[in-house]
C-alpha cells in the first residue's frame, strides 16, 4: 500500500518556519479530529475511506483483509486484525485541499474508554459515527458526554445508509431528544436506508448519484446531476430528500462550536459514499487549533514557544526494534526535530532526534510540526501519559490526564518464575502506557501486582502483549473486587484485615482501599463513620 508523505515533513514556505506569523498561519491550516462511535459502527472503515479520498492510499482494506488486500491501516496490532476490533487509538496525518488533517481513530469498545478519552484531549473536534439501523448506542452516548465536558464540537455522520435502517428524520429526532443537539444537515440521502442512490448537498441543492465500486476497494463512481436531471432519474426520492432536509435548520458554525447543533451527513463508508462530503465538512466547519489552558488556568497562545502534552504511549509498533513511541499533541509554537525540549515533570532536557509523523503503522521522520499536529517521539522512555514537554525557557505544564475509575481487578504473576525480570519490565511498560492501572497490594507484594481496568478486555490486551512483546506469559486470577476509594495512610489500620477489603498502592504512591462491591463499601462506612474514603473522581478520575 503506497503512503503519501505527511505534509508536515516539509518546512514552511516562509524564510523562517519558526516565526510567530508562520506558526499562526500553519495552525490555521490544521484540523485535529477524532472519530468516535459504538463498536461495529464502522470507525476503522471510515478512517481508511477518508485516507483513500485524500489520496493518501491507493486501495482500502477490510479489517480482516480482503481479496488479497492488507488490513485497515489504523488497525495494525495483530490482535486487532485477528479479532476485527480497534484496540488502540491510531494517528493518521494527511493533506486535503491544502489543509493538514490529523485524524485520530479510537477504540469503540467500552472497555477501552480510557484510551478514547485521552484522544479526545488531543483534538479540536470529533466525528460521531452512527449506524443507520441502530442510531445512538450506549457507548456513543458516553463518548458524546466526554465531548460535551471537554467542549469538543461534534460532526455527525450516519453510516451504512446502503443497508436497511431507520428513517432519517427519526434519527434526527433521536439526536435532539437524547443529546440535546439540533441536527443541521450538510447532506441528505436520496432514497431510504437500504436503497441509497445518491446525496443532496443541502446548501447548494447539488445532486450526486453514486455507483459502488466492486468490493469497496476504490472510490465509488460519482455522477453529478442538475435538479432537472435528478428529478427525471428519481423524482420521488429526490423530492422527498429535498423536502425532508428543508424541515431542519441550516448549518450554523457558532452554534456548532457551542455544542448546540451538529452538522449532519449521510453515507456508506464501506462503499466510499459520502466520504468526500465529510472531508469537505471537516475542512470547512471544524475549528483550527486555539490557545490551550495550562495548569494555572492561563491560555497558552499558539505563537508562544513550543509546548505539547503526551496523550498516548505505544510500544511494539515496530516489531523489529521494540520501540517506544510517545505521541504528543503540539499546543504552541513550532516543534523542531533535534532541538532540545524540557520534560516539565522532571525539569530535565532531552534530545528529539527521532521524531515521527505516523500513518497507522507506517512512519516518516518529521522535521517541523505546528499546533494541532501529532508527533511521535521514539524511545522517550521518561515520558508518561499526561506529561508536558516544552522548549527551553519558562516552564509550562498542562493539566494532568485523568484516569478512569477501575471496575475490574485481577492478580498477575509470571507463568515462569525465571521470567520475573521480563515480567516486571513489561508490567511497568504497560502501566506507563496506561494500558492497565497497576496496584501493589500490601498482602501480595510487588511480585504479584493487581491489574485494574475499566473493562476485562484490557486484561486480554495486557496478557497478549506481555507474551508477544516481553516473552513473559502471565497468569491472571480474577479478584472479587469492584470498587476503589482513596484512603489516607493514617487510616489504613482501620481497614487492615477487614473481610471484603484489600489495601494497595498506586504507582504515584496513593493508597487505595479496594472493596468487593458497593454494599461492602457502604457497610464499612456505616461501621466506621469517621473514616474518609474519597472517590477517585475527586482525584481527577472519571467514571466510564
Amino acid at each position: 500500500m503506497e503512503l503519501q508523505q505527511p505534509a508536515n515533513t516539509e518546512r514552511a514556505r516562509t524564510s523562517d518556519p519558526f516565526a510567530p506569523a508562520t506558526v499562526r498561519h500553519e495552525a490555521a491550516r490544521r484540523r485535529s479530529i477524532a472519530v468516535i462511535s459504538h463498536p461495529d459502527a464502522g470507525k476503522s472503515t471510515i478512517t481508511e475511506a477518508l485516507a483513500l479520498h485524500a489520496r493518501v492510499i491507493n486501495e482500502a482494506g477490510a479489517v480482516h483483509g480482503k481479496a488479497g488486500r492488507s488490513g485497515v491501516i489504523s488497525d495494525w496490532l495483530e490482535m486487532e486484525q485477528t479479532r476485527g476490533i480497534s484496540i488502540t487509538s491510531a494517528a493518521l496525518q494527511f493533506t486535503y485541499d491544502d489543509v493538514v488533517i490529523n485524524l485520530l481513530d479510537t477504540p469503540g469498545h467500552a472497555d477501552f474508554s480510557e484510551d478514547t478519552y485521552r484522544v479526545l484531549t488531543a483534538v479540536d473536534a470529533a466525528v460521531m459515527l452512527l449506524d443507520s439501523a441502530k442510531g445512538l448506542e450506549p457507548q456513543t452516548l458516553k463518548l458524546f458526554e466526554v465531548c460535551r465536558r471537554r467542549g469538543v464540537p461534534v460532526i455527525t455522520f450516519i453510516n451504512k445508509w446502503d443497508r436497511p435502517g431507520q428513517e432519517a428524520l427519526e434519527l434526527c429526532d433521536e439526536l435532539e431528544t437524547r443529546l440535546g443537539l439540533r441536527p443541521t444537515p450538510v447532506t441528505w440521502p436520496i432514497g431510504p436506508s437500504g436503497a441509497l442512490a445518491g446525496l443532496v448537498d443541502v446548501a447548494s441543492q447539488g445532486i450526486t448519484f453514486y455507483e459502488r465500486a466492486p468490493g469497496g476497494a476504490t472510490l465509488a463512481v460519482a455522477t453529478p446531476a442538475t435538479m432537472d436531471e435528478a428529478l427525471e432519474r428519481a423524482e420521488q426520492d429526490v423530492t422527498a430528500a429535498v423536502e425532508s432536509a428543508g424541515l431542519l435548520d441550516a448549518v450554523d458554525i457558532p452554534s456548532f462550536l457551542r455544542l448546540e447543533t451538529t452538522p449532519l451527513l449521510f453515507g456508506a463508508a464501506l462503499a466510499n459514499i459520502g466520504v468526500r462530503e465529510l472531508l469537505d465538512a471537516i475542512v470547512r466547519l471544524a475549528p483550527a487549533p486555539s490557545a490551550r489552558v495550562d495548569r494555572a488556568g492561563k491560555p497558552r497562545e499558539l505563537d508562544a514557544p513550543f509546548s505539547g502534552f503526551v496523550f498516548k504511549i505505544q510500544a511494539g509498533m515496530d516489531p523489529n526494534h521494540r520501540d517506544h513511541v510517545a505521541f504528543i499533541r503540539v499546543c504552541s509554537g513550532a516543534f523542531e526535530r533535534g532541538a532540545p525540549v524540557v520534560h516539565a515533570q522532571t525539569g530535565r532536557s532531552f534530545a528529539t532526534k527521532y521524531a515521527l509523523a505516523v500513518l497507522g503503522r507506517a512512519r516518516h521522520t518529521v522535521d517541523v510540526a505546528y499546533p494541532g499536529d501529532v508527533v511521535g517521539l521514539v524511545n522517550a522512555t521518561s515520558l508518561a501519559v499526561g506529561d508536558t514537554v516544552h522548549a527551553t525557557g519558562p516552564a509550562v505544564k498542562f493539566p494532568p490526564m485523568p484516569a478512569f475509575e477501575p471496575e475490574h481487578f485481577v492478580s498477575a504473576r509470571p507463568a515462569d518464575p525465571s521470567r520475573s525480570k521480563q515480567f516486571r519490565k513489561g508490567i511497568a511498560q504497560l502501566e506507563q502506557e496506561g494500558v492497565v492501572q497497576v496496584l501493589v497490594s500490601e498482602a501480595r507484594g510487588d511480585g504479584a501486582p493487581i491489574l485494574a481496568a475499566v473493562g476485562p478486555l484490557q486484561f486480554e490486551v495486557a496478557s497478549f502483549r506481555m507474551e508477544h512483546e516481553f516473552h513473559a506469559v502471565v497468569v491472571t486470577h480474577p479478584l472479587d473486587l469492584s470498587v476503589a476509594r482513596r484512603l489516607a495512610p493514617e487510616d489504613a489500620v482501620q481497614l487492615s484485615g477487614v473481610p471484603g477489603v484489600e489495601l494497595a498502592h498506586r504507582g504515584d504512591g496513593t493508597l487505595l482501599a479496594l472493596f468487593r462491591d458497593e454494599w461492602r463499601l457502604r457497610a464499612v462506612q456505616r461501621d466506621r463513620p469517621d473514616l474518609v474514603l474519597a472517590s477517585l473522581i475527586e482525584d481527577g478520575a472519571l467514571t466510564a
